[in-house]
């Protein structure tokens, strides 16, 4: 792609935004940044799109947001008239641009007769999830980028289940997007003309309302949380984002009266002031919530991403410091209370099932296993959950119980289809209140899980390569481990390489090879016969190359020493490539 030809055709389009305009001027002798601007189109992956705010090709602006929108018209229109009818709703988060991109977005479905409902305010990205089911619409549409920086914003689409597309409608969905011709060149409709054609419907209250009320079908035991709800004492943070309404409202009707806000952080804010990241995965975003914990002595804090799908916990460790636990951690914590709550309530199915996916620690299944509820591993991605839980209310081969990831995402009961970190963080709530009954704190709790399943250790090192030479880094850096299994050359002790690209498992010292069944994706997973495992995936929404790793061992000084060696020697390979 001419990226000099593209900047020209965008600096001399007469009709363009004006800021737009003004901004492609000030550009004209940045040589690099012209060419990362325009050297390729955003792309348009299976979850939708996320870029850096600006002019051009490869930015998220208004003309990107058509395209986007006009190639989902056309996915729409495809699919019958029932779909136009049914149409698609949005929401937004309080990224710069979100509420702007929305009606952009809704501007273009509406000028090709696609009913639009619209959020008035932002919302979660849970509760777009749920909204596609409850007003059944054919689509729906998230403005987010979730946890990146504020530069960033992103649009991301869901199926009529309310689970962001699967693999097959998502590619057609791409392809639709793919054929706009030009970006600058779409139509859009006047969004009040379109509210008074009805064609474009502004939603809240009602949205909110049966929102909130699934929210209370979350709790598991409500004599537990009646005894000694009003014991707990928790300090929860937004992070300038939008979960301060359904998180503060779904603890308070679970029976959680002693919850603390932190104000700093309380409000929407684009720039997210008062963090380095608005990432719960990271303990730096804890640092006001910790502050305020000590004040009131608070026993769990609760801290959510901008767009609110992913939660993350910090809780007293034996010295009485908050400890912020990792996405995995909290996952067991869930899963083993859930399970063991269900089965004493009489309430686990014959045929329930857990799903993870394969970055996912082993813990999960250990878990899963001793209380009989099967366990199935899907790739990175929670609409790969979302697939699975679709497909057994069809089958009913399974009863879904849980859904987790390690990157802090979860969901408990199905009225919403993504990763929901209201759900999670009421249950946590929950938990809190059980383990303090028994005179434990949730920190205490994970250490009996450790004893009584096995010291089961995470790691995760993110590699960041922006632009045009960092794609082609990381690509390099997968090319040069999977060449490793093509030449025989992986280190010693390495018993089978799963790549999810060739759909292939490979048995090193067997001569063996097996099909695997998940969707193509550019991953690849290395097994060591002592149990752990490490994982290289590139990243499908951000410019990184991440690289886990997993161990289990008898005891929690072996499993830090394992997990020490394996990382020391993966990430000297990587960083010399």
């Amino acid at each position: 792609m001419d990226y000099k030809k593209h900047y020209e055709r965008w600096n001399q389009k007469q009709e363009i935004d004006a800021s737009i305009a003004t901004e492609l001027k000030a550009m004209s002798d940045d040589e690099k940044l012209l060419e990362d601007s325009f050297y390729k189109n955003l792309e348009f992956g299976t979850g939708g799109m996320r870029g850096e705010i600006g002019p051009g090709t490869n930015r998220m602006n208004v003309y990107t947001i058509r395209k986007a929108a006009q190639g989902l018209a056309e996915f729409i229109k495809e699919a019958g008239e029932d779909a136009v009818k049914r149409g698609a709703v949005i929401a937004y988060d309080n990224r710069r641009m979100s509420k702007e991109f929305a009606i952009e977005a809704a501007a273009t479905l509406g000028q090709n007769g696609i009913k639009t409902y619209v959020f008035k305010e932002l919302r979660p990205t849970p509760e777009l999830s749920f909204a596609v089911r409850e007003l059944q619409t054919f689509t729906g549409a998230m403005i987010t980028a979730s946890h990146n920086p504020p530069e960033y914003n992103g649009f991301k689409v869901y199926g009529e289940d309310g689970a962001q597309m699967i693999p097959e409608d998502a590619d057609r969905l791409i392809a639709h997007v793919n054929a706009v011709a030009d970006e600058l060149d779409v139509h859009t409709g006047d969004p009040k003309d379109l509210e008074a054609s009805g064609l474009l419907e502004w939603v809240l209250e009602d949205i909110d309302r049966a929102y909130f009320d699934k929210l209370q079908t979350v709790t598991i035991d409500h004599d537990l949380i009646k005894k000694h709800g009003d014991d707990l004492s928790i300090v929860f943070t937004p992070l300038h984002g939008t979960a301060l309404k359904p998180m503060t409202e779904g603890l308070s009707q679970a029976g959680f009266t002693n919850v603390y806000v932190v104000e700093e952080q309380a409000q929407p804010d684009t720039e997210f002031s008062t963090v380095a990241s608005p990432n719960p995965e990271e303990p730096k975003a804890f640092e006001y919530a910790i502050k305020l914990g000590k004040q009131k002595d608070a026993d769990l804090l609760i801290a959510t991403d901008p767009d609110a799908d992913r939660v993350g916990l910090a809780v007293k460790n034996l010295s009485g410091d908050y400890q912020v636990l990792t996405g995995n951690q909290t996952g067991a914590l869930l899963l083993d209370y859930l399970l063991m709550k269900k089965k004493e309530l009489g309430t686990l199915p014959n045929n329930g099932v857990m799903i993870k996916t394969i970055v996912t620690s082993e813990l999960g299944r250990t878990i899963a296993d001793h209380y009989d509820v099967a366990t199935l591993d899907v790739l990175t991605g929670f609409k790969f959950i979302g697939e699975k839980i679709r497909e057994f209310e069809s089958t009913s081969e399974y009863s879904f119980l849980y859904g987790y990831e390690e990157s802090f995402g979860y969901l408990i009961e199905a009225f919403a289809r993504d990763k929901d970190a209201i759900q999670p963080g009421i249950l946590a709530a929950e938990l809190a209140a059980y383990y303090k009954s028994q005179g434990l704190t949730m920190y205490e709790g994970l250490q009996a899980l450790y004893k009584k399943y096995g010291y089961y250790f995470e790691d995760l090192a993110s590699f960041t390569f922006k632009g045009k030479e960092g794609a082609e880094k990381i690509q390099r850096i997968m090319n040069v481990f999977r060449d490793d299994v093509v030449q025989g050359t992986l280190p010693g002790g390495v018993e089978f390489v799963e790549d999810y690209q060739r759909s292939t498992r490979t048995f090193i010292n067997k001569d063996q090879e097996e099909v695997i069944t998940l969707p193509k994706s550019n991953v690849l997973k290395l097994f060591l016969s002592d149990g752990s495992w490490y994982c290289l995936r590139p990243s499908g929404t951000e410019p990184k190359i991440k690289c886990y790793f997993g161990v289990q061992a008898e005891s929690e000084a072996l499993a830090l020493e394992k997990l020490g060696e394996i990382k020391q020697s993966v990430l000297k390979k990587l960083e010399a490539i």
